[in-house]
């Protein structure tokens, strides 16, 4: 039995890895498995990928319209990665904290840093790495959406992003998906039990 979210503020659930790792993979397995999870749908300026859906995986949005949200202060965080932006609507996420309700954020370092610093009481940030950096290359590789020149950057990128694992509070090494989404909701339950989460109007046995 879980602690009664009435009394307790929303957490804010970071995932992040290196490109390849399967985060976006565990996320979306993540949601439709562990109750009480919400997604946060995070806004960019890249073209959309095969099977990806506008307001579902992405909100996909033009340069312009980017920086219209960004310099309004309407973003809780916001990176440029390769060659696109991605951003994090801040009212869904301030609105699900105020309320009790747990989000989960499929983002990167730069945005996960971002987070944490404006939210550091109410974050749990997971990292994702796969077994081995040829595992990870490979699982590039197999993707087929990317020219070798672009491929290498990705490589290169997530060698310097695999360094920020210690920078989280977990860590997950993703080597079997259902493996890896039994730690993450085994995360999840023991952050919703932690006793510092709690307000002061709750009362053990309250009848």
């Amino acid at each position: 039995m879980e602690l009664d979210r009435r009394f307790r503020r929303g957490i804010i659930f970071i995932l992040s890895a290196p490109s390849g790792a399967g985060k976006t993979t565990i996320s979306r397995a993540a949601l439709q498995r562990i109750g009480g999870l919400e997604p946060s749908i995070s806004i960019t300026t890249r073209t959309p990928r095969d099977g990806e859906v506008n307001g579902v995986d992405y909100r996909f949005v033009s340069d312009d319209e980017f920086r219209r949200i960004r310099d309004a202060g309407e973003l809780a965080e916001w990176a440029r990665v390769f060659d696109a932006h991605y951003g994090t609507p801040r009212a869904p996420i301030e609105r699900a904290v105020a309320e009790g309700r747990d989000i989960l954020l499929d983002i990167d370092i730069q945005g996960a840093r971002q987070i944490r610093r404006n939210h550091p009481n109410d974050t749990a940030a997971i990292f994702v790495l796969p077994p081995s950096f040829g595992e990870l290359e490979g699982r590039l590789r197999r993707r087929g959406t990317e020219d070798e020149a672009a491929l290498q950057r990705r490589l290169l990128r997530a060698r310097a992003e695999a360094s920020a694992w210690n920078e989280y509070d977990y860590l997950i090494i993703n080597a079997e998906l259902e493996d890896s989404i039994a730690q993450l909701a085994a995360v999840v339950a023991a952050e919703r039990m932690r006793t510092a989460r709690l307000g002061p109007e709750f009362e053990p046995w309250r009848s």
